[in-house]
């Protein structure tokens, strides 16, 4: 199997992301780190790593208890039933 090699503007492209937000996440170590393509300036991320990495986006953004915007917001609908209760 033929590994294949992206570089930066197709990782954008399919990620959504900046290029500021993916090296800050590779420091973060929440995105998948770029390899060395020859020069010290080329780097490039195997597509099997971005696919992996959208693949885990997807199945956290579905799951409710990984989505933390979700369970702000169900705490405060919670908190307006509590307090329309009283």
């Amino acid at each position: 199997m033929a590994k294949v090699v992206l570089r930066l503007p197709k990782v954008k492209f399919r990620t959504g992301l900046s290029r500021s937000t993916i090296y800050r996440r590779i420091a973060e170590g929440s995105f998948p780190k770029a390899i060395q393509l020859g020069s010290s300036r080329s780097v490039g991320w195997l597509e099997s790593d971005i696919e992996k990495w959208i693949d885990t986006q997807i199945v956290s953004s579905t799951d409710s208890s990984a989505n933390p915007t979700a369970s702000k917001r169900r705490l405060r609908k919670k908190a307006k039933r509590i307090a329309s209760k009283s």
